[in-house]
């Protein structure tokens, strides 16, 4: 299905809304040097099933609020044990938690 994106849920504190990161790696064209590029996306989760650090599925839809345009299909492996994520994948957040 067209839209379909996985990636890991790097935020579960909203009612109803997870944060789910999209890691992928490129090359620059001039250094054919490798990056990775982190994207992150705001998904709709109405039954809170997914927490921090689960493999989930979305599925862009209707845009639900300002900035909600996808939709948890399902949880695709549930994480173990607890997750620290990057400083770069939690952008802001870390910071702001430490205050």
């Amino acid at each position: 299905m067209a839209g379909e994106l996985q990636g890991i849920v790097s935020s579960s504190k909203r009612d109803k809304t997870i944060t789910v990161s999209i890691a992928s790696r490129e090359t620059h064209p001039l250094y054919r040097k490798q990056y990775t590029k982190t994207r992150k996306y705001t998904a709709h989760d109405e039954n809170n099933e997914a927490n921090v650090g689960d493999k989930v599925e979305i599925v862009a839809c209707r845009p639900i609020s300002k900035t909600k345009s996808y939709k948890l299909v399902k949880v695709l492996e549930k994480s173990h044990e607890a997750v620290e994520l990057k400083e770069e994948v939690l952008g802001d957040t870390a910071e702001g938690e430490e205050k």
